[in-house]
């Protein structure tokens, strides 16, 4: 896994760009271990991602933007139940549903 090859250079920032895509979910577990498992060795990690039960699981903060603008920031769990994140992600009609 490339993740785990970049570690060996012992980066202080790692970038992960939809590192989620297309896995299984077994696959998706193990990825989240991993990242996880990262985290406590200090590298900051930036995750890009819309896979959102990988993401939301392995990181402190989450960041929403919306045609490049900041919209929300902070815990995930804040951050998911921001009504101005579900009208960016489910629409203006489907998040008054929500």
């Amino acid at each position: 896994m490339q993740v785990t090859r970049s570690m060996a250079t012992a980066p202080w920032l790692r970038l992960l760009d939809e590192i989620a895509r297309g896995l299984t979910d077994a696959e998706c577990h193990s990825l989240i271990d991993l990242t996880l498992s990262i985290k406590p060795s200090g590298v900051t990690i930036i995750w890009i991602e819309h896979v959102l039960h990988a993401l939301l699981r392995g990181v402190d903060r989450v960041m929403v933007l919306d045609f490049g603008q900041k919209t929300a920031e902070g815990p995930p769990d804040t951050i998911l139940q921001s009504p101005e994140v579900a009208a960016i992600y489910l629409g203006p009609e489907e998040s008054a549903d929500a």
